[in-house]
């Protein structure tokens, strides 16, 4: 009589693909290399284009007998690593995050003074040079709420948001990926400074006109500071029709008039 083997449990998704999550692997290696190899047979079958599979760091043993059937890396994070495995030729995958999320702020006081920093690391030997207090953004976290924390974390002058300027995007940025840093217009709360003396060397508030000719100042960030002066930006705004708003962050110019 013909033994019945299990078959790892997977959830079909809009691709035409299936998923194994972690709570779907068995505890043992063993068992999982059994099940996955019925399993790809029987996805065969049922014209199933794509297989992934999610491997927490709990079954690690799991991965090397996924990459023996043809799975390849898709992904990873501290907890997981995603593997994916064509079941039809040039069946679509999508791709994983491409892209780093940064932003920094112009801040400027009633006497037309900026907030500028110099940082404590610089790369190549490079020389002090001054510029927008700023960073990355957190997971989940949307850019106005972003831009204010790494100001304040930075300097320790709160703000208040009051526009996007604009952004710059280029590649070949760290781990090879690209990055996009957004420019946006803060007004202070007070004037007050705090500085962050693990990665920052001076924080001060300096001239406008002082900043824009320096020959300590990046050509960019004189062009954004230039536009921010008297430019209102893309406002944050809310469009009606999306739900929930701790996931969705709109930026529209205001209407004249």
């Amino acid at each position: 009589m013909e033994s019945y083997m299990e078959l790892l449990d997977g959830l079909e998704n809009r691709f035409g693909g299936i998923e194994l999550k972690a709570d779907a692997l068995p505890e043992s290696s063993v068992l999982f290399e059994s099940q996955l190899k019925c399993s790809l047979e029987r996805w065969l079958d049922q014209d199933i284009q794509v297989v992934w599979i999610e491997i927490p760091l709990s079954h690690a043993s799991c991965i090397p007998i996924a990459v023996s059937e043809g799975f390849v890396f898709h992904h990873s994070t501290t907890e997981h690593l995603m593997l994916t495995k064509q079941l039809v030729k040039d069946a679509f995958v999508p791709l994983y995050a491409t892209h780093y999320i940064g932003a920094g702020g112009v801040v400027m006081n009633d006497k037309e003074e900026l907030l500028v920093v110099c940082e404590r690391f610089r790369g190549g030997g490079r020389p002090p040079y001054y510029k927008l207090p700023g960073g990355a953004l957190h997971p989940s976290e949307h850019l106005a709420d972003g831009v204010i924390r790494e100001v304040f974390e930075e300097t320790g002058v709160p703000t208040h948001f009051d526009g996007l300027i604009c952004f710059r995007h280029w590649h070949g940025y760290r781990y090879d990926k690209s990055d996009i840093y957004f420019v946006c217009r803060l007004k202070p709360m007070h004037q007050i400074i705090k500085m962050q003396t693990a990665e920052i060397e001076e924080c001060f508030w300096m001239p406008v006109q002082e900043y824009l000719q320096s020959e300590n100042v990046s050509q960019f960030n004189k062009i954004i500071v230039k536009v921010a002066i008297g430019n209102k930006g893309l406002q944050q705004t809310w469009v009606d029709g999306y739900g929930d708003r701790e996931r969705y962050e709109f930026f529209i110019p205001e209407e004249d008039g």
